[in-house]
């Protein structure tokens, strides 16, 4: 037994509330079970319950066993001076305020809904573990509710990729297009690189990036100098012109790349070697310095790939890595390399954009990534498997990694709106 099962049970009456009644035989009648908190404090607020004859406004507390409220120390917390009820699965011990004044208890054991407790012993409770406790049910559950919870949970994921850019914003004092630069390069590293690019584009003043990004060539020497591409001594002309200019750079602006993280080749395809991915993000700042004025307010992905429609420099079309000739090749962004920088930075950007000014319509973020293909990767494919064609656009796998990392892999299944059908046995 979870205590947020008994918070579920609380807050949806989810038990024989018409014959509820304290631990000393009052009647309990439930006005408003109350706000209910996730952070420290009682679980409750702002409950409104009469008890006997007797109406109370308060706060409303929850454990399995009445002697957890000691176990917890709740007894010297001022935070729950105000809790008017407590709500056990057990009553084992009486309970008193500061005042010595008793706290009336509600017992659940024995007017839990006996339907409901069996659909949460299925849900949780039964061995062994699987991939995710609701496997079995995935495929049954209706396609409007699993459309609305993961178009939420999408809304959610992008709440949470809005902290990180936020404190960048703030940083940066409020400028959208350094963040906008900082989130792209991360992203151009992809997952091996991401950190790496990431310590790049944070090692030198963004302003120095726009004075050198009419420039293709002055870019790439600030980009491969700063994370260290350039401590090669191979005979290659092109190599050592990037020195010369990363030297005078350096000297000009006093850089330093002390700390920025070494970039990896180890495992990478060639077309996602860092040299390829630098040299194409110098090859978009030169040919869009003010990228961010010009990606913000785009909302189709036709769009966004004509503006994101670069490659690299013309040495890099010939080679992969200093000194080694290939025969030359156009190497430009993909249309999947764009999804995912659409996918991780634009739309997040518009996310943070929109709740920032107000400017803008959520649903125009939700149509953008319903227009653009789903992931592919482990998770999806075995959400895939339980049933087919679940992740039919990039909304929703990123609804779905959001539910697998947040819910499912962390037991919530009763803050989950699919693990609350399940309990109520509605599917």
């Amino acid at each position: 037994m979870q205590e947020d099962f008994l918070h579920y049970i609380w807050k949806f009456k989810k038990f024989d509330f018409g014959n509820a009644q304290t631990v000393s035989s009052l009647p309990v009648v439930i006005l408003d079970s109350g706000i209910h908190n996730f952070n420290s404090g009682p679980d409750f607020f702002n409950s409104r319950i009469r008890i006997g004859e007797q109406l109370w406004a308060g706060n409303v507390e929850i454990h399995l066993r009445s002697s957890d409220w000691y176990l917890h120390n709740h007894e010297i917390d001022a935070a729950y001076d105000n809790v008017i009820l407590h709500v056990v699965w057990e009553h084992d011990l009486e309970v008193f305020r500061n005042d010595n004044s008793v706290i009336p208890t509600l017992e659940l054991r024995n007017l839990v809904l006996e339907n409901c407790l069996e659909n949460y012993r299925k849900l949780l409770l039964v061995t062994p573990k699987k991939w995710i406790n609701c496997e079995n049910d995935f495929p049954h559950f209706n396609d409007f509710d699993l459309d609305n919870w993961l178009e939420r949970l999408y809304l959610e994921r992008l709440q949470e990729k809005s902290h990180l850019i936020f404190d960048m914003l703030e940083k940066s004092g409020n400028n959208w297009e350094e963040v906008l630069f900082k989130m792209i390069a991360k992203n151009f590293g992809l997952n091996v690189n991401g950190s790496a690019f990431l310590s790049m584009a944070q090692s030198f003043d963004f302003k120095i990036m726009q004075k050198c990004g009419s420039s293709n060539f002055k870019l790439e020497a600030l980009f491969f100098g700063q994370i260290g591409l350039l401590q090669n001594d191979t005979e290659d002309s092109y190599l050592q012109q990037l020195q010369k200019e990363y030297m005078f750079l350096r000297n000009k602006y006093k850089l330093q790349n002390t700390h920025v993280e070494a970039a990896k080749y180890f495992r990478l395809r060639p077309d996602n070697f860092p040299s390829i991915r630098l040299s194409q993000l110098a090859s978009l700042y030169c040919k869009i310095p003010k990228l961010f004025s010009e990606i913000i307010s785009l909302k189709t992905p036709a769009l966004i790939y004509k503006i994101l429609e670069v490659e690299t420099s013309k040495y890099w079309k010939s080679h992969y890595s200093f000194g080694k000739r290939h025969s030359e090749r156009s190497k430009k962004l993909s249309r999947s390399f764009i999804d995912l920088l659409i996918i991780n930075t634009i739309a997040p950007l518009q996310f943070c954009y929109l709740q920032k000014t107000g400017r803008g319509d959520v649903s125009e973020i939700l149509n953008l990534m319903e227009e653009i293909s789903a992931e592919k990767n482990t998770i999806i494919e075995a959400f895939d498997k339980l049933r087919p064609n679940t992740a039919g656009s990039s909304l929703k796998s990123q609804a779905l990694l959001h539910l697998k990392h947040e819910y499912c892999d962390k037991n919530a299944c009763l803050s989950c709106n699919l693990g609350s059908k399940l309990l109520q046995g509605t599917i």
